[in-house]
């Protein structure tokens, strides 16, 4: 037995508390190494005799990726606090792993070997709110989703898609515009939509920052904003905003008035400046989001700059009534002030949901202390990297996502905003190199797997584009224009997770073997499964996945069968009931 991959630690991923006392525990053992693992527990006071009482469970292998097999068990300490180990076999030899390491027999004698849960407290288990996961996004750039009041339109403000957008273009999106396309969503049937930034400032992006308290005039005013929230939930709509507590705008007035009296200035701990006079170029002498000295990184240990930000946080929440907010370079801000900042907007609104726009593996930040998820982007490389580009095969793919969906706590996962474009990205019918059947495969995986799933505007239509710039284009909103099976298309997968609650997220998703260069998952409930198959080739395929004698739901055919045929670049779903 390999016993440097077998990998287990007592927090996080691998042991967290559930609901109703349950503690639910991962191994993780080197790739078809192990066959079978018995978890070992009991409770540290529950002796009889001088010998330790303990039970046995086996545990499921969850998944497997690449180099590692996932071992996986939910137990229910009988006095809230358990000691545990494992009991691993294979055909070779057995093996007890406890804290302490390897023993060949299980230490029954001495529970110091043995890992610990001190104590199940109910203030530990993974909190975000209910609703976001049955929430389907829609992400908008204001500036360039719709045009509703011309009066507020910026200087130079182009005319509505008339050409393709620079770093520096304004086309007068606003607001109102918003407004007065909500029955769009509504027709499409998304339930939430995140906004990019809309406070003001200075870009076309709104991400550096000048004023926190106030709405952009070119997109409108307060009172435009509140109707738009009161419309928003009259349909069903969570509204969630974009903040950058990370670094300011190079205009905002705390900055100006640093580049403007220097050491002076009271605001000069507000940011991370190296020495004066400050200097811009070549590189700023001052900490900034990248290198750019338009947006000078904010000091979050200091005082003043944390009671600011934190009553901006608070204020849109108060004031407004808004469900959510995501928090822009999110990794670069530090820990304690988004522990404060939970603690503040939860304060005033229980269910808000607090997502963080990071990149990588973000467990630090997924504690229960700080956000309820990130922007998940290594499901976003996937997806593209087997549907859009074939840069890897069916295999490969189920191997990368298990590991991604083992990266986090069960408890976490459906909470995760699922994206497969953003503001940030390449459009991703350009990733599909324009075609449109790669890309209702796409929505096939992504309104059917795991997570709060978001569409960035536009993509429903099937409108293109190459990295920023290019990706903010104009809403089209000539229909003669759009890709209406599309959006009939994506319209469907709405309405079916919608009525399906197991095509969102409830059940236990576990992943098929790949065969015959495709792959599928499972979801499961007591009383009912989902199986959804892809071929992500250009060539028919033929599955021999045994779905014989079920009662199906639904399916695009209305019969049981052992054998499935599936076409290029096609999917299918599957609900029984058990």
């Amino acid at each position: 037995m390999i016993k440097e991959a077998i990998t287990h630690f007592p927090t996080d991923n691998f042991a967290y508390v559930c609901i109703n006392e349950t503690v639910s525990l991962m191994l993780k053992s080197k790739k078809g190494d192990v066959n079978h693992v018995q978890l070992i527990f009991g409770d540290p006071y529950d002796w009889t005799d001088s010998q330790w009482n303990f039970q046995q469970t086996p545990m499921k292998r969850s998944g497997s990726d690449d180099s590692f097999d996932y071992w996986k068990v939910n137990v229910k300490p009988t006095h809230r606090r358990m000691r545990y180990g494992f009991y691993l076999e294979n055909t070779e030899e057995q093996l007890f792993f406890g804290e302490e390491g390897f023993h060949e027999q299980i230490p029954t004698d001495d529970i110091a070997q043995f890992f610990c849960i001190p104590y199940v407290h109910d203030s530990e288990v993974f909190q975000a709110p209910a609703w976001v996961k049955d929430t389907v996004w829609y992400q908008i750039f204001p500036e360039r989703f719709a045009n509703g009041d011309t009066s507020n339109a910026p200087e130079d403000t182009l005319a509505w898609g008339s050409e393709d957008p620079k770093v520096d273009s304004f086309f007068g999106g606003d607001l109102a515009g918003v407004i007065q396309k909500i029955h769009y969503l509504k027709e499409l049937g998304v339930t939430g939509i995140y906004f990019t930034p809309i406070f003001t400032a200075f870009s076309n992006h709104k991400y550096d920052t000048i004023d926190y308290m106030e709405i952009d005039p070119h997109f409108g005013d307060k009172e435009t904003f509140k109707r738009l929230i009161e419309v928003c939930h009259e349909n069903g709509i969570k509204v969630m905003l974009d903040a950058v507590f990370n670094h300011a705008g190079y205009y905002s007035p705390q900055f100006q008035d640093v580049l403007k009296n220097g050491e002076s200035s009271k605001y000069k701990d507000w940011f991370h400046i190296h020495e004066f006079p400050i200097e811009t170029e070549p590189l700023p002498n001052y900490d900034t989001f990248a290198f750019t000295p338009f947006m000078p990184k904010f000091n979050t240990k200091n005082d003043d700059v944390r009671k600011y930000l934190l009553d901006v946080a608070k204020y849109w929440v108060e004031e407004f009534n808004i469900d959510g907010w995501r928090l822009d370079v999110a990794n670069e801000v530090d820990h304690q002030f988004w522990r404060d900042f939970r603690q503040t907007v939860r304060s005033v609104k229980q269910d808000l949901y607090i997502l963080g726009e990071i990149w990588h593996n973000s467990t630090p930040w997924l504690r229960g202390d700080q956000f309820d998820a990130v922007m998940n982007y290594p499901v976003t490389r996937n997806v593209l990297d087997l549907f859009a580009t074939n840069t890897i095969d069916a295999k490969q793919f189920v191997e990368n996502m298990t590991k991604t969906t083992h990266m986090y706590a069960d408890t976490v996962n459906p909470y995760a905003f699922n994206l497969i474009g953003s503001h940030d990205t390449p459009r991703i019918l350009t990733e599909c190199n324009g075609d449109t059947q790669k890309l209702k495969q796409i929505f096939n995986f992504l309104l059917t797997f795991i997570g709060s799933p978001c569409i960035y505007y536009g993509d429903e239509i099937g409108m293109d584009g190459g990295q920023d710039p290019g990706c903010r284009k104009c809403m089209e909103w000539d229909e003669k224009k759009q890709d209406r099976q599309l959006f009939a298309h994506v319209q469907e997968l709405i309405r079916l997770r919608k009525e399906y609650k197991i095509l969102a997220n409830e059940g236990e998703l576990q992943f098929l073997t790949p065969e015959n260069d495709c792959f599928g998952f499972t979801k499961e409930t007591d009383n009912t499964k989902a199986i959804i198959l892809f071929n992500p080739t250009e060539t028919v395929k033929t599955l021999n996945y045994n779905l014989k004698g079920e009662t199906e739901l639904i399916t695009a055919q209305k019969e049981t069968k052992e054998i499935i045929e599936l076409a290029a670049f096609d999917s299918n779903i599957f609900i029984f009931n058990k």
